[in-house]
């Protein structure tokens, strides 16, 4: 007789922030749990340089150090963590349970946490998409070191363009923040402290209409929104921050998502879907915030247990 697969009280798709969090509190509360990702812990967290208003460190911690220590504190936990690639999560013969067919296994569970973040929107101009890894990027933190004493564009007027522009003046020679409006989204300590930096011009008002280069980017093509005057910059690198969607592509269940593929959820991490919860970038969030996305971690952690206590033992029964 072929032996039963495994029924996880709650499986966290997303080893973010967010993730772990939910991790560290459902293994706490003595629930069988599964925390699945496709890649290294941290998700988001991995990308930032440094976090200075992290609670709990005085003078702020790297990125990739702040990472590494919530994959300590979950494995602590008797927490099951697999690398693995989720391609897709339905309802189990029906529901109310949910199977997750991932790249190497498949996974059963009663409840589900989403925490899979968002997918950075790309810049839909001639040149870019075949430049992308070839001076065309999404982060600062993983490709900034290759443009030392070089010129950068950073692309975007939000808090991540306007940090990761920032962060590019430890490396380039200097750093052009392109911005379609008159004045940055980005917080005002930020937009303060780009504006007032040496290293950074901003042309404001304006857009690229072209990458340019042959085989690697060697200078864009702008466009000024008010006056249409065309110019170009010489720049050996072009980073990407002008918008992301919903990382839910693997998602086969009904769940409620708003048009760019948010997921919709309540005050407690809840979806149209029982037992379904989204915590983190993944879900419509103003503000993207590493501290938000762990306590939406927490509450759902918590909400997950509650529901699982009100699921009929026969139907549990049948798969343990």
């Amino acid at each position: 007789m072929a032996e039963k697969p495994t029924l996880y009280d709650i499986a966290i798709i997303g080893g973010g922030p967010g993730g772990m969090t939910a991790g560290i509190y459902s293994g706490r509360g003595l629930l069988k749990t599964l925390v699945v990702d496709k890649m290294a812990f941290g998700g988001a967290v991995l990308l930032s340089a440094k976090f200075d208003n992290f609670p709990g460190f005085p003078g702020g911690i790297d990125g990739w150090e702040l990472a590494q220590k919530m994959e300590t504190q979950l494995r602590e936990h008797d927490v099951d963590i697999e690398i693995d690639e989720i391609h897709e999560l339905k309802m189990l013969d029906g529901g109310p349970l949910f199977e997750l067919v991932g790249e190497a296994r498949t996974y059963y569970a009663k409840a589900v946490i989403l925490g899979t973040g968002s997918i950075p929107e790309p810049l839909k101009v001639p040149g870019a998409r075949d430049k992308l890894g070839k001076g065309v990027s999404t982060c600062a933190v993983c490709d900034g070191a290759f443009y030392r004493e070089k010129p950068v564009a950073v692309v975007g007027g939000v808090n991540s363009a306007v940090e990761e522009g920032i962060y590019l003046t430890k490396f380039a020679s200097k750093v052009t923040i392109i911005h379609r409006r008159d004045e940055f989204r980005a917080r005002e300590v930020l937009a303060k402290e780009a504006i007032e930096h040496p290293k950074i011009d901003i042309l404001w008002d304006s857009v690229v209409t072209e990458v340019l280069g042959d085989e690697k980017v060697a200078g864009l093509k702008i466009k000024n929104v008010k006056t249409e005057e065309i110019s170009q910059i010489d720049v050996n690198g072009v980073f990407v921050y002008i918008g992301a969607t919903g990382n839910t592509g693997y998602v086969k269940v009904p769940v409620e998502m708003d048009k760019r593929g948010y997921i919709k959820a309540g005050c407690l991490n809840e979806t149209n879907i029982p037992g379904l919860f989204a915590i983190g970038d993944i879900r419509w969030e103003p503000y993207k915030q590493a501290i938000i996305a762990c306590g939406q971690g927490a509450q759902a952690s918590l909400s997950a247990d509650r529901y699982i206590k009100d699921i009929p033992k026969d139907v549990i029964a049948k798969y343990q």
